[in-house]
Parts: structure tokens; C-alpha cells; sequence
């Protein structure tokens, strides 16, 4: 049996340095698509939201019927969560927001916007959501300069009880959370 340091020896001298490299894995195929169902705290399915990636960004669209009769004829805060968990019954197992940089929340603020910052959608009278919403500070696969919503622990869309101010701290005064979808590639 030849010692270990010696086939390494020999595969450097005798050999061209790149039959000597390990196996690059090739790189996974980027996800383009990505879906979630749209969850309302009594765990009842209330509809969907698809994420599409483009070249700089995300188109996400929000389809979905008969939300809490205290939810219809208003404005609703959206964001994006850090954690693709909606399993606790308030939603807050979804974590806080994507922000790896820290910046403030809201579209409107000066030190802001956070990475997980949407604009606000409307609840028609019967409950239903008919909206897309386009953001360039989130991925789904992620790069050098932006985060992944489909990183290891994945991630969340939450809708609020109410509008998001886009500038008030932490989360632009929408409330709790009435909604939420678990983020995953299809």
C-alpha cells in the first residue's frame, strides 16, 4: 500500500494540476419560480402567492378570497419574513424581517428600506386579494448583494392586520399578523 502523501506527490508531479483537483460540483440550476398557499390564523387555506424571478428582482403576485371579515375594505401591510415557518398561530414563527444590512424599515424612509419591505395591498368587501408586487432587494436564489428567500431555513410572506406606514419603526405600525405563506421553489 503507498502512503496517501506519496499519490499526492506523484499526482502533482506527474500529472497536469487539473487531473489532480477535485471534482467541481457543477453549480445547482437557479430556481426561477417559487410558490406558498396563503394561510389565515384558524390554519385555513385563504389562497396563494407565486414568486417568479426576473433579471433584478421579483415579481410576487397575491391571490386570495374570503379573509377575516375584520380584515376586508383596507390596506394591509406586506413583508417578507426570515424564516419559512408559519406554524405558530400568531405567525411570529416566521421571525423578523430580512434585513442582513440592518437598514430601517420603510419604502419611504430615508434610512430605509429593509430588504423585506413590500408595498401595502387591499382587502376587497368579499375578502379577496387580487395584487403583484415587484421588489429588486430580495432573490430566490440569492447572489453576492442579495439575500436568498430560498436560503436553508427558507423563508415567509406575512400580510398585517393593518397598513403599513412605510416609515415608523419596526414594521411601519401594520399590526399583527393575519396571514402567512411559506416560501418554497416549484
Amino acid at each position: 500500500m503507498i502512503p496517501r502523501i506519496l499519490i499526492a506527490t506523484t499526482c502533482v508531479l506527474l500529472l497536469p494540476a487539473t487531473a489532480c483537483s477535485q471534482a467541481e460540483t457543477p453549480p445547482a440550476a437557479a430556481i426561477e419560480t417559487a410558490s406558498g398557499e396563503l394561510i389565515i390564523r384558524d390554519r385555513s387555506a385563504a389562497g396563494s402567492a407565486s414568486l417568479h424571478q426576473g433579471r433584478e428582482g421579483v415579481v410576487i403576485r397575491i391571490e386570495a378570497d374570503d379573509l377575516p371579515q375584520d380584515a376586508r375594505n383596507q390596506w394591509h401591510g406586506v413583508h417578507l419574513h426570515s424564516i419559512g415557518d408559519c406554524s405558530s398561530e400568531d405567525f411570529t414563527s416566521s421571525a423578523g424581517h430580512i434585513n442582513p444590512s440592518g437598514r430601517q424599515h420603510g419604502l419611504l424612509n430615508p434610512e430605509g428600506p429593509d430588504n423585506a419591505d413590500l408595498p401595502n395591498i387591499w382587502v376587497d368587501g368579499d375578502g379577496s386579494i387580487r395584487a403583484e408586487v415587484y421588489t429588486t432587494r430580495v432573490s430566490l436564489n440569492g447572489s453576492d448583494a442579495l439575500p436568498a428567500l430560498l436560503d436553508e431555513d427558507g423563508s415567509a410572506l406575512v400580510i398585517h392586520a393593518g397598513s403599513d406606514d412605510q416609515t415608523s419603526q419596526p414594521i411601519g405600525g401594520a399590526g399583527a399578523r393575519i396571514a402567512c405563506a411559506v416560501i418554497t421553489a416549484t
